[in-house]
């Protein structure tokens, strides 16, 4: 198989990069996304199988202050690949990395930042989408595009919409790799956001497992979109406690310290039943086993 990947540099791209390296050629996209011709010529030569579409701006705080840069790249930079893409005559499939950050605000984000005790629910692919940051909003127009690309051209797509990562060895700036830094680093106090909010979270080894099935099961999974769960969902401020008690640490927490961001979203929990179901994939790695990897990363990294 012939694959040209974008954001082969990034959390994902590293890992996938060497994930489907040995018997198949891969390319890595060079130019800036926003040079539609640049684009164009790249992807022509390369004349991929499969394009696995990663490159974005993630930070999803950094969206409300750089709303043109985020736009710029990863709405009209996923429009020229698209584009580019439809000039690859036997092009198998267009895997697209989404996210959660898509369903943005829902009713229950309102009672769970007013403290309501309530049932937690689990979004799933037919969950109505409310993208409530730049990122978001981006990210869902692009899934909107290859919807039209597909009904339009038969353009073929498969859509991954990710939760929270964790496993990163070389950025911290991400809410699991934060925490356990500042931690490890910081005996005495740590400063974080918001505490209310609920996430569900995924482990690299997981999410690569997911990527890889959809991408050899591109027959199957050509004009789906696929939440990936867990459908575990955790309060930040358990989950907090829950990496206190690996690390042994025993500081306190001063919450509310960072900037507050427009529209904070309070709960972001997807299922996964619809993947399982059409490709037998499923979380294997617990969150505790999870953390327990990452932490220990992070200890050997600070020397601690």
């Amino acid at each position: 198989m012939k694959f040209l990947i974008t954001g082969h540099s990034g959390f994902i791209g590293q890992h996938l990069v060497k994930r489907l390296a040995g018997d198949n050629e891969i390319h890595l996209l060079e130019n800036d996304l926003r040079d539609y011709d640049a684009v164009k010529n790249e992807v022509i030569s390369a004349n991929p199988d499969i394009i696995i579409h990663l490159a974005a701006r993630t930070e999803v705080e950094k969206s409300f202050y750089e709303q043109i840069t985020f736009s710029e790249i990863n709405y009209v930079g996923t429009v020229n690949l698209i584009e580019a893409a439809r000039e690859v005559s036997n092009l198998k499939n267009f895997v697209f990395a989404s996210t959660v950050e898509v369903y943005g605000w829902q009713p229950i984000s309102d009672l769970i930042r007013d403290g309501v005790e309530t049932e937690i629910p689990c979004f799933d692919e037919e969950t109505v989408a409310n993208p409530n940051a730049p990122y978001a909003v981006a990210k869902y127009a692009c899934e909107k595009y290859l919807e039209y690309a597909h009904r339009s051209y038969g353009f073929p797509y498969t859509i991954i919409r990710q939760t929270n990562a964790y496993g990163r060895k070389d950025n911290d700036f991400f809410v699991t790799e934060q925490i356990i830094m500042q931690m490890l680093k910081n005996p005495d106090e740590i400063n974080l956001g918001y505490d209310k909010p609920f996430r569900s979270f995924i482990y690299i080894d997981d999410l690569m497992d997911a990527w890889e099935t959809v991408i050899r099961n591109s027959d199957k999974c050509v004009g789906q979109l696929f939440c990936l769960g867990p459908n575990d969902p955790i309060r930040i401020s358990d989950y907090v406690d829950m990496i206190a008690k690996k690390i042994g640490w025993t500081g306190k927490v001063n919450w509310n310290t960072k900037p507050a961001r427009p529209g904070e979203i309070y709960l972001l929990n997807t299922s996964n039943e619809k993947i399982t179901r059409m490709t037998g994939w499923e979380p294997k790695v617990s969150l505790s086993d999870g953390l327990d990897k990452t932490i220990e990363f992070w200890k050997k990294h600070l020397n601690v």
